[in-house]
C-alpha cells in the first residue's frame, strides 16, 4: 500500500501525471507495485479475484491494435501503457488489499490528496491565478478557475466527484462515531468548495444528474415516493445553481457562454470527427492513440486547435479501437458490475438501510465520474485513471468480497502458484526495462526538446540565442532516437531541429540539410500518414535547393490535412522561394490566414510577398 500511496501522491501532485517525465516515474512505480504484489501473491498462494480477468481481453486486443492497426505506434503504445496501469492498480487493490482497515486507509489517502489539491486551488484563485505545479504557468483560458495540482480545472473536478458522495454519506452514516461524521462532513464541505472553484459545468451537471437519480435506486419504498424525492432534489439543485448564477460573476459568465453557444462550440466538432473516424474503421478502429491524426481529415476550417483527444472518452475509445475494443472494454466493465451485483444480492438477501451502506456512495462517485467522461478525457490523465481504478476496486470489493465468486458462495477459486507468479513478474520486469522505460524516457526527451525550440519561436528570440538551444535540443533528440528507434515523432523533431540549425549555420548548411532529409525519411518510413512528417521532408529538400522535388511532400501534407492553417503556411513558404510562383504563394498564405488569422509567421510572409511585389 505504501507504493500505491506514493504513486497516487506523486502522480496527482505533478499536474496529474500529464507530462512525459512524470509519466515515466508513474509507470516505474506502477510496475514496482505490480511486481511486489505478484511476488507476495505467489509466495502466499493468494486467491485471484475473478473480477480482474474481465478487462484482460481488452488489454490484449489493445496491444494487437498497436502492433497491426494504428498508424502512430509510438503514440499507440503510450495509450496502451495508460490502460495497462489502470488495470494494474485495479488488480492490486482488488487482490492485494484484503482487509477493510487497509482499504479505508487507502480511501483516506485519496481524500487527503484531494484536500491538498483544493488548498492549491484556493491559492490559485485568491493569490496567484496563473500559478501551476512544477513551475508552470496556467493557460489564459483557465485563469480564474481552480485546477489545484492539475493543469485543467475539469481534471480536479473529476477527482472531487469520485470522493464527494462517499464523504457526504460518511457525515450522516448511522453507527459512525461523532468524530468520524464531523470529519467526513468537514472534508465534504472542503471538496464541495473545491468543486465550486473549478467552475466545471460538466462536473456540476454530472453530479446533479447522479444526485437527482440516486433516490430511484438508493431509496426504498414506492415509486411515487422515490419520484417525489427526485423532484425535491432537482428543485434544491436548481435553487443552488440560481443563487450561484445571480451572485458569482465567473459562474454567470460560464453559464452564459453555455447558453450563447447552445451547449458547446468545439466539443461537438470533435465528437462528430470521432464518429466519422469510427464510421470509416468500424471493426478495429482507427488505431490506438490515432484520434489527433485521423481527425485532420475531418477537421473543419473553423477549428484550428490541436485537440489530441475527442473530449469524450467513450467516443475516443470507439474511434481508436472500434466496435471490438469498445465492447471488450465497456463490456468487461459491465460484466464486473453484473457479477458484483449478483454477489451482493446472494450474500445479502436482506440489505441494510441505504444510510448505513458503504457501497452506494462509492457507486455514486464512480457514476458521476463516468458521466463526466461524456465531455472530457479523464482516462488519459494518469492520476485520474489511477484514482478511478482505486475507487472502482474498493467498490467491487465491497459488493463482491474475495471469497464470494459468482453466486456468492465461498469456493476455493483460482490461486497463484509461485512459478506462475514469478514468471509473470519476470515478463513484466523485462517488458518494462526493455521497452516501456526506454520509450517513455525517449518521449520525455523529445517533449522537452520540442518545448525548448517552440519557446524560441513564440518569444521571437534573436538569432544569436538560437544555436546553443538548438544544440541542446539536437543532443536530447539524438538520445531519444537511440533509446527508441521506432519513435517516429522523435525522428521528425530531430529533422526539424537539424533544419533550423542549417538555417542559422550557413557553413554547415549542406551537411545539415542532408541530415534533416535522412531523419525525415526515417520518420516517414515508420508513419507515412502524419502530415507534419511530410513537411519536415519538404523543408529539408528546400534547404538543399531541390525545389522541384520538395513540392510533392507539401502536396502530400495537404492531402492528409486539407484544412490545416499550418500546412497551408508551409506550402506558401515553399512557393515563395520561387519568384515565378509569387501569385500562388500569395494565394496559399491568404488561405492560411483565413483559417488562422493569428499566425504571425503567415502574417510576416504575406508582408514580405507584398513588399516583393511592390519592388521595382
Amino acid at each position: 500500500m505504501a507504493l500505491l500511496g506514493a504513486n497516487l501522491a506523486w502522480t496527482t501532485l505533478c499536474l496529474g501525471g500529464f507530462r512525459p517525465e512524470t509519466q515515466a516515474i508513474t509507470t516505474a512505480l506502477t510496475a514496482a507495485l505490480l511486481l511486489v504484489h505478484l511476488l507476495a501473491a505467489g509466495l502466499n498462494r493468494a486467491r485471484i479475484h475473478p473480477a480482474g480477468a474481465w478487462l484482460l481481453p481488452f488489454l490484449v486486443f489493445a496491444a494487437i491494435n498497436v502492433l497491426w492497426v494504428t498508424p502512430v505506434p509510438w503514440l499507440g503504445w503510450s495509450d496502451w501503457i495508460g490502460w495497462a496501469q489502470l488495470l494494474a492498480v485495479f488488480w492490486v487493490v482488488l487482490n492485494g488489499i484484503p482487509s477493510r482497515p487497509a482499504r479505508q486507509t487507502l480511501f483516506w489517502m485519496l481524500v487527503t490528496l484531494a484536500a491538498v489539491a483544493v488548498l492549491l486551488a484556493c491559492y490559485q484563485r485568491f493569490v496567484r491565478p496563473d500559478w501551476l505545479m512544477l513551475g508552470r504557468r496556467q493557460a489564459p483560458q483557465f485563469i480564474g478557475r481552480g485546477s489545484g495540482s492539475f493543469g485543467i480545472p475539469n481534471s480536479l473536478a473529476a477527482l472531487l466527484l469520485l470522493l464527494l458522495p462517499p464523504l457526504a454519506a460518511g457525515a450522516v452514516r448511522r453507527g459512525a462515531s461523532a468524530v468520524g461524521r464531523t470529519l467526513s462532513g468537514y472534508l465534504a464541505a472542503v471538496l464541495a468548495f473545491g468543486l465550486f472553484l473549478t467552475i466545471s459545468r460538466g462536473a456540476w451537471l454530472a453530479l446533479a444528474l447522479v444526485l437527482a437519480a440516486w433516490p430511484l435506486w438508493g431509496l426504498r419504498g414506492s415509486l411515487g415516493r422515490r419520484l417525489a424525492v427526485v423532484a425535491l432534489v432537482a428543485v434544491a439543485l436548481g435553487g443552488v445553481m440560481t443563487v450561484l448564477y445571480l451572485n458569482v460573476a465567473p459562474v454567470r459568465e460560464r453559464l452564459s457562454l453555455l447558453q450563447r453557444d447552445l451547449g458547446e462550440r468545439s466539443r461537438p466538432i470533435l465528437w462528430r470527427g470521432a464518429w466519422e473516424i469510427f464510421e470509416e474503421h468500424r471493426l478495429w478502429g482507427g488505431g490506438a492513440g490515432s484520434f489527433n491524426l485521423r481527425f485532420e481529415k475531418h477537421r473543419p476550417e473553423s477549428l484550428q486547435d490541436n485537440p489530441r483527444w475527442a473530449h469524450n472518452d467513450y467516443l475516443n475509445t470507439l474511434s481508436d479501437y472500434g466496435v471490438v475494443g469498445f465492447v471488450l472494454l465497456f463490456g468487461g466493465v459491465g460484466g464486473v458490475v453484473w457479477q458484483a451485483a449478483r454477489a451482493r444480492r446472494a450474500a445479502r438477501p436482506a440489505p441494510s438501510p441505504p444510510s448505513s451502506s458503504r457501497l452506494q456512495p462509492l457507486v455514486a462517485g464512480l457514476a458521476a465520474f463516468a458521466t463526466q467522461l461524456f465531455v472530457d478525457f479523464h482516462f488519459k490523465i494518469p492520476a485520474l485513471a489511477l484514482a478511478f481504478a482505486t475507487m472502482a476496486a474498493l467498490a467491487v470489493r465491497e459488493a463482491w468480497p474475495h471469497d464470494e465468486a459468482g453466486s456468492g458462495a465461498a469456493r476455493p477459486g483460482v490461486r497463484w502458484r509461485p512459478m506462475l507468479a514469478g514468471g509473470v513478474a519476470l515478463a513484466i520486469a523485462v517488458g518494462f526495462l526493455g521497452f516501456i522505460a526506454p520509450l517513455q524516457r525517449a518521449e520525455a526527451l523529445r517533449y522537452g526538446a520540442r518545448e525548448a525550440i517552440d519557446r524560441l519561436a513564440i518569444r521571437g528570440a534573436d538569432a544569436p540565442t538560437w544555436p546553443p538551444v538548438l544544440a541542446g535540443a539536437a543532443a536530447e533528440l539524438r538520445q531519444a532516437t537511440e533509446l527508441s528507434p521506432r519513435h517516429a515523432g522523435a525522428w521528425a523533431d530531430r529533422s526539424y531541429v537539424t533544419a533550423l540549425r542549417a538555417s542559422v549555420e550557413p557553413a554547415n548548411r549542406k551537411s545539415l540539410s542532408h541530415e534533416a532529409e535522412a531523419q525525415a525519411r526515417r520518420a516517414l518510413a515508420i508513419a507515412p500518414a502524419v502530415p507534419e512528417f511530410w513537411i519536415r521532408l519538404g523543408v529539408a529538400l528546400d534547404l538543399q535547393g531541390r525545389s522541384r522535388e520538395a513540392g510533392a511532400p507539401y502536396v502530400e501534407a495537404l492531402k492528409l490535412a486539407p484544412a490545416s492553417a499550418l500546412m497551408w503556411y508551409y506550402r506558401a513558404y515553399h512557393l515563395s522561394l520561387d519568384a515565378r510562383r509569387a501569385d500562388l504563394a500569395r494565394a496559399a498564405v491568404e488561405f492560411s490566414l483565413r483559417l488562422d488569422g493569428g499566425n504571425r509567421a503567415a502574417q510576416a510572409l504575406r508582408q514580405r510577398l507584398a513588399e516583393r511585389s511592390r519592388a521595382p
